[in-house]
């Protein structure tokens, strides 16, 4: 098992989502940063949509109670190694897998975005519901006991000690891009004036302090309405962005409501929504809008850079010290110069 010795601000279970629910009111929830779920799975050997930890902010301390457990971590975060001895902490880096022995602690502190992964070796021995194990904190269901996770919780494992031979590591930033969030205007982009729209694509949006699992309030330019922000309530997609009535839109996410009878301006197309998963209040964004078409090209090609990232990850160079393993195999010499005429030998 894995103990959490300290819970972090908001750590949940969770997948890649609860799908083919959402007409029984069941949102789909899952990992606000789906590609960081899929590294840090791949990072200890798991296949792509096994659940993980997903932490908000502030991370948690885990002991491990087993022979041994090899973690996968996704994101940036500060991470140590605390010895079963109670020795000095030893800091890690992240986005690597790291394996810990009976009595050692991951202890992990700020994050660098809004929400990172620990995956484990093998997964975690819980029940899913809807064939999920993502947590829907708001109505209490899925994931461990329908909850974020709190001091002394014993979170059982399916296999201690698996994942591959040696630890990896991996470097993901690329992946994320940059630059305006991308977006396709709809579905209700006919009951916004000229200048409402020219505002939404023109503008600098904040990320305001209103910001969760369900979505993310902006601050920034007003987007003027044509007849008024009122619909009759229709299904709802992740990345829709709502405009209510005082024009500040609205993008919402992994755990928003099923239906909702807002306007919707535009939708936040999939390859960005990891991007946007990950932002802080603060955060500053801008939005571009581009074609259902080049939306689908652009998910291709995110799927493609992924499947080569996870295809090329590399030994993970040791903490603390040479990588003596990748020194002894590289060719540090490519040629000898005699001494005494400088002639090549």
């Amino acid at each position: 098992m894995i103990r959490v010795k300290a819970p972090g601000l908001f750590t949940t279970l969770q997948d890649l989502g609860r799908y083919g629910a959402q007409s029984q009111g069941m949102p789909v929830a899952g990992a606000m940063d789906t590609l960081g779920l899929r590294i840090a799975n791949a990072l200890c050997g798991n296949a792509a949509g096994v659940a993980a930890l997903e932490l908000s902010y502030m991370g948690p301390t885990l002991v491990v109670e087993a022979d041994a457990v090899q973690f996968g971590l996704a994101g940036n975060m500060s991470v140590e190694l605390l010895p079963a001895d109670g020795g000095n902490a030893k800091k890690l880096t992240s986005w690597r897998s790291v394996t810990l022995k009976r009595g050692e602690a991951l202890r992990i502190g700020v994050l660098g975005e809004a929400y990172t992964y620990v995956a484990v070796a093998g997964g975690f021995d819980l029940p899913p519901l809807l064939g999920s194990l993502s947590t829907y904190t708001r109505a209490g269901l899925g994931g461990f006991e329908g909850r974020q996770l709190r001091e002394n919780d014993l979170l059982p494992l399916k296999a201690a000690g698996l994942g591959p031979d040696q630890e990896l590591s991996s470097e993901a930033a690329s992946l994320y891009g940059e630059g305006p969030v991308r977006v396709t205007l709809g579905p209700q982009a006919d009951r916004f004036t000229a200048a409402g729209t020219a505002a939404f694509l023109a503008g600098e949006y904040t990320v305001s302090k209103e910001a969760d699992r369900m979505g993310l309030r902006l601050e920034g330019p007003v987007i003027e309405h044509l007849r008024g922000a009122d619909i009759a309530s229709e299904g709802i997609v992740t990345g829709a962005i709502q405009v209510p009535g005082n024009g500040q839109p609205i993008l919402l996410l992994a755990d928003h409501q099923t239906t909702g009878g807002y306007t919707k301006i535009a939708t936040i197309i999939s390859a960005d929504l990891p991007r946007v998963g990950r932002l802080k209040p603060g955060a500053k964004l801008r939005f571009q809008a581009v074609s259902v078409a080049e939306a689908e090209n652009l998910r291709r090609a995110q799927e493609a850079a992924l499947k080569s990232l996870l295809g090329g990850m590399r030994t993970a160079r040791p903490e603390g010290g040479l990588d003596l393993d990748a020194l002894y195999t590289a060719n540090l010499i490519s040629g000898m110069v005699d001494a005494a005429t400088g002639a090549d030998a």
